[in-house]
C-alpha cells in the first residue's frame, strides 16, 4: 500500500515535498530527480527554490529527467516541456542546464528518442525521487488508460480529455499536440521513491482508483501500488473518495519522525 498523507492545501504539501528533496540532495549532492510539469507541483518547486536560496545549498551536481514532452512542438515553444522545465525549475532552482534532460520530441529523431532516453536514465544510475501528478483519466506521465504496466519510454497518443485539460496552456484546443513521448509505467516504477501529488475534487476519483482500486492498465495510476516506496500527498478534496482516509490520517499522525516520508 502506498503511504497516503492528507494535508490542508498545496502549501502544506509543498513543505513535505521540499523536506524530502532537501534531505535527498544533502545526502546525495548528485541526486537524480524526476520532474513532473503542469500546475500540480508548482508550489513545491517555488518553495524548494526559496529554501535552496536561503540555505545556499549547492545543487550544481543535481541531475534531473522530465517525465514527458510533446511530439512536434519546438523546444523554444513556451509550452514545450523543455521551456516549462527551464522556466519553472532550472532557472529558479539554479540547476545546471546540461544536467536536466527532457525527451526529444523532434519528429526527425522520434524513432530512437525513446530508447535514447531510457539509456540516459540508466546511465545516470536511475531516478532517486520521482515527482508525479495524476490526470483525470488516471494517467501518470502521459500513460493513458490501457498503457502496459511494464511499458518503457515511448510515443503515445493523448486522450481527448487530456488534451482538453491541457488546452488552458495554449491559445486554442486545436493547438494542443496529439502525440507525446513519455516515460512508461515500467520506467516510472524503477525510480527509488515515488511522490505523487493531487489537489482538488476533480482528482478524487483518480486518486481513489490509484490508491484503493484494483491494479489495472485501465487505471494507470494504480501501478503505484506495486512500488515499495510510494508516497501520495493529497488535499481534503482529492482525498474525498478514499474509503480508508481515517486510517491514513491515523497512520500519518502516529508515524515515527525518523522515518520521514
Amino acid at each position: 500500500m502506498a503511504e497516503v498523507v492528507i494535508v490542508r492545501d498545496e502549501e502544506a504539501a509543498a513543505t513535505l515535498v521540499t523536506a524530502a528533496m532537501l534531505e535527498l540532495i544533502r545526502r546525495k549532492p548528485d541526486a537524480v530527480v524526476g520532474l513532473a510539469t503542469g500546475s500540480t507541483p508548482l508550489a513545491s518547486y517555488r518553495l524548494l527554490a526559496t529554501r535552496i536560496s536561503d540555505e545556499g545549498l549547492d545543487v550544481s551536481r543535481v541531475r534531473a529527467f522530465a517525465l514527458d514532452e510533446y511530439v512536434g512542438l519546438p523546444p523554444q515553444h513556451p509550452q514545450s516541456y523543455r521551456s516549462v522545465i527551464t522556466r519553472e525549475v532550472i532557472e529558479p532552482l539554479r540547476l545546471t542546464p546540461d544536467l536536466v534532460h527532457v525527451p526529444n520530441g523532434d519528429p526527425a529523431n522520434i524513432e530512437h528518442s525513446a530508447a535514447d532516453y531510457e539509456t540516459a536514465i540508466r546511465a545516470a544510475g536511475g531516478i532517486d525521487l520521482q515527482i508525479l501528478g495524476i490526470g483525470r483519466t488516471g494517467h501518470i506521465g502521459f500513460n493513458e488508460p490501457g498503457s502496459s504496466l511494464a511499458s518503457l519510454t515511448r510515443v503515445k497518443t493523448l486522450a481527448e480529455p487530456t488534451r482538453a485539460d491541457n488546452a488552458r496552456f495554449f491559445a486554442s484546443a486545436a493547438d494542443v499536440p496529439t502525440h507525446c513521448i513519455t516515460q512508461g509505467i515500467g520506467t516510472i516504477l524503477r525510480a527509488r521513491h515515488l511522490l505523487l501529488l493531487a489537489f482538488g475534487p476533480a482528482k478524487a476519483g483518480a486518486i481513489a482508483d490509484a490508491v484503493e482500486g484494483p491494479v489495472s492498465a485501465t487505471r494507470p495510476g494504480s501501478a503505484i501500488q506495486l512500488h515499495p516506496h510510494a508516497t501520495v500527498i493529497v488535499d481534503e478534496d482529492a482525498a474525498s473518495q478514499l474509503q480508508h482516509a481515517d486510517y491514513y490520517r491515523h497512520a500519518w499522525n502516529n508515524k515515527p519522525e525518523w522515518q520521514g516520508i
